[in-house]
């Protein structure tokens, strides 16, 4: 029978771990598992296992981690910062390690073991972290797993940023979009989350030594962790690989649990019962969406009469007019007909392959047309425009803001507002005297729209139709503001701390969707900015909620159409209704062609200028080809025609560089070694010229490339510096593996004077002044 048994509770931001340890620090029970927000319930669950298992033994108990203070206070046990958690289980099992990497759920941290231990974690940002990379998983219609199976048979590795996972998405989605392989992709999530770990959170202090890899994602992921090991250039016998790391920090917090009070199992599983959540304050609830089950029946009522007109296909004689709006995550289809009459449409995710999940529906289509339809235009928007248009062979493509107006005007005829509110998009269009007068666009933030909130339902643990029906329900909406989706996801498990429900936050969610295209993307000051004939569409409309989250902030009823998430395509049908003209043969591809269509997929280094563009080449089996990933024309493999204008940029930089250096007889004083940034780049010429003087041999690092930037990430001291302070660690780096041993790096205050009139002072920037 077991004595004393200590346990370990490390409570994440997204896991709770409990590690029971004996006398001799062995394991004797451990358990790893997501809370999805329900901390408690969760944690007695796994209490409740280890009373099952051992009965009312003996026990001390010590909590850790970023969501066990108050867990601790409530319980009436012990608490320990995660650090001398983790550093008393690192000392204790691997005492030569010299650096430790963690990540967790929501946090990421590295640990330097010196005379004092000095640890570096990520702010208020949760971009890089455990929970970015299950968003991103989302993307590829996976999880984290699957992202690991993916990457292991990766080719090419592109660049992606993991600053946070909603800029993260918009580089994730073109790459999808464009046909880039799912494998290479998942590689790519996992080298961003390395190079954001070590850029972020190093600062200035090399990762060297025996370095151990801990928590959950590294513990699990082998390929994240495969590519933490080759970036930082480290060998097998340098690598610590603890088993059980993804418990280190439980484990830690079982150790120390020694010095804690002996109590008795039994009894810490009844102090469950005594744990109490306060409410939040009356000034955190908003004005409930509806306020009587009558008035979401007039809702519902006034709602329903905005509807198109449809048609049987099957039955259909006549020419069809074909729209196609290829989306970030979704793929929509309308064909009408010469009256604008719905003949069939199409609304499913594109899981991942915009390319594929057209084809699929377009064989639909056709299974169910009859030879007396014929399609005699076509027309595509949307992400996914180039690629389906160039594949498909469509006659047409319009930029997805003409297509949505196009749309709206013919439900309202006069609107003078339309919000689309998209998967990964929001587009708010002014309407002025028949045209479209302003755009505003989310720009690089997907913060507020569809796959906001798919995130919550998911992170929440329910399908986003009850998270809608929830939300109409509450009573008491939480006030979340309108920030991004990592900020908000801690105010979201403070909420439920706080005793909200379900139905409370998800209400809460759907105002912060409004709020955010209202104030943050439109910006408007006060609600007559508006208009008077307001059209909503995009499928986060279909969302009661959100939709009624509108009409409340903007103090307006408006008109959402039975079609709202497809109100692209079928603005695109329009359009082609619009252009064809009688004898026109379009060459759409027909369901023959269809059946026979294939794609291979290849990866190539462009040649054709310094940007070395790294070119996704699509193979069609009709002899086309599409190419994606070029920053230029050139990358096309287009015939252009020759610009006899000189390119002053590269005349610029030849002068500047093309001074020549001493061999290594004449430089008599050995060899100095000047990096390639900041003011350096353009005075070049005369710290070349007084070097060489001097007789010194000038050597000049490498021109700036993704390779050289790598090359310095871990010995930046600051993450906020600008990138081009960034990039020069990695040129002096590159200065030093060409054998340097002495760099001229100058701190310059003051830079030539170029405007004497009106030029009132030519300091240089701080950061130029103070680097290095």
């Amino acid at each position: 029978m077991l004595d004393v048994i200590n346990i370990g509770i490390d409570v994440g931001s997204t896991t709770v771990k409990l590690v029971a340890l004996d006398y001799d620090n062995e394991i004797v029970l451990s358990r790893y598992e997501r809370h999805h927000s329900n901390i408690s319930e969760t944690l007695k669950k796994l209490v409740l296992e280890a009373y099952n298992k051992f009965g009312n033994v003996r026990i001390r108990v010590t909590i850790t981690g970023s969501g066990g203070m108050g867990l601790a206070e409530a319980l009436k046990v012990n608490f320990v910062q995660e650090v001398i958690a983790s550093t008393k289980a690192i000392k204790t099992f691997n005492p030569t390690t010299d650096v430790a990497i963690e990540l967790g759920g929501e946090d990421a941290k590295i640990t330097y073991f010196m005379e004092s231990v000095e640890q570096k974690m990520n702010g208020t940002c949760a971009g890089g972290t455990g929970s970015f990379i299950d968003q991103m998983a989302t993307l590829l219609k996976t999880d984290a797993t699957g992202l690991n199976e993916y990457a292991k048979n990766y080719t090419t590795i592109y660049p992606i940023a993991a600053r946070c996972g909603v800029f993260a998405k918009t580089d994730v989605q073109p790459l999808l979009n464009e046909g880039v392989k799912k494998e290479d992709i998942a590689v790519s999530i996992f080298q961003a989350v390395v190079i954001q770990t070590i850029s972020g959170l190093a600062c200035g202090m090399p990762i060297k030594g025996k370095v151990a890899f801990l928590g959950g994602p590294l513990y699990y992921l082998s390929e994240l962790r495969k590519r933490f090991i080759e970036t930082l250039k480290l060998s097998e016998k340098d690598t610590v690989f603890p088993q059980n790391s993804q418990l280190y920090v439980a484990i830690g917090s079982a150790i120390l649990a020694k010095e804690s009070e002996i109590i008795e199992l039994k009894d810490f599983v009844e102090t469950f019962k005594n744990i109490e959540t306060k409410s939040l304050i009356e000034n955190d609830r908003l004005e409930p969406l509806f306020k009587t089950e009558d008035d979401y029946k007039e809702f519902v009522k006034r709602h329903s009469k905005e509807k198109v007109k449809r048609k049987d296909l099957s039955t259909y004689v006549g020419n069809c007019y074909l729209g196609i709006d290829a989306g970030s995550t979704t793929t929509k289809i309308a064909l009408i007909d010469e009256e604008g009459s719905l003949l069939w449409t199409h609304y499913d995710s594109n899981h991942g392959s915009p390319l594929n999940s057209t084809i699929s529906a377009l064989k639909d289509m056709y299974s169910l047309m009859p030879d007396t339809a014929k399609i005699v235009y076509s027309t595509v928007t949307g992400y996914g425009e180039a690629l389906l248009q160039k594949a498909l062979k469509i006659d047409f493509g319009q930029i997805e803001t003409v297509a949505h107006y196009k749309a709206a005007d013919f439900f309202c005829n006069g609107v003078n507002f339309i919000l689309d509110i998209g998967g990964q998009d929001m587009k708010c269009l002014k309407i002025k005297d028949g045209a479209i007068d302003s755009i505003s666009l989310n720009e690089a933030c997907s913060s507020g729209c569809g796959s906001f909130l798919d995130t919550f339902a998911k992170s929440l643990n329910i399908p986003i139709q009850e998270f809608v029906d929830e939300s109409i329900k509450s009573k008491n909406p939480v006030d979340l503001g309108s920030r991004c989706t990592v900020f908000m996801n801690s105010r979201v498990k403070q909420s439920q701390k706080e005793g909200a429900s379900v139905g409370d936050i998800s209400s809460g969610l759907c105002y912060a969707v409004i709020k955010n295209a209202l104030y943050k993307v439109i910006k408007i000051k006060n609600k007559e900015e508006l208009g008077d004939k307001i059209v909503v569409q995009g499928g986060t409309f279909y969302n009661d909620a959100v939709l009624r989250a509108f009409e409340i902030l903007s103090e307006r009823e408006v008109i959402r159409p039975d079609i709202a998430g497809i109100m692209g395509a079928f603005g695109c049908a329009i359009i082609s209704k619009n252009r064809y003209k009688k004898g026109y043969e379009s060459k759409f591809l027909k369901l023959e062609q269809l059946d026979n269509f294939g794609i291979q997929s290849e990866i190539s280094r462009c040649k054709k200028c310094s940007n070395s563009c790294l070119l996704t080449i699509n193979h069609f089996s009709d002899g086309e080809k599409f190419i994606s990933g070029n920053r230029c024309e050139k990358g096309l493999g287009d015939t252009y025609v020759k610009n006899d204008l000189p390119n002053l940029y590269e005349y610029k930089y030849k002068k500047i560089f093309s001074y020549k250096s001493l061999n290594k007889d004449e430089a008599i004083r050995g060899k100095i070694g000047i990096p390639r940034v900041l003011n350096i780049y353009e005075n070049y010429p005369l710290w070349h010229t007084f070097f060489t003087k001097l007789k010194f041999e000038v050597v000049l690092s490498n021109r700036s490339n993704a390779n050289i930037y790598e090359k310095g990430i871990e010995t930046i001291p600051s993450e906020s510096a600008c990138f081009p302070a960034k990039l020069s660690h990695g040129h002096v780096m590159n200065l030093v593996e060409k054998g340097v041993n002495k760099i001229f790096y100058p701190s310059v205050m003051y830079e030539r004077v170029e405007d004497r009139i009106n030029s009132t002072n030519n300091y240089n920037c701080p950061i130029v002044i103070s680097y290095p």
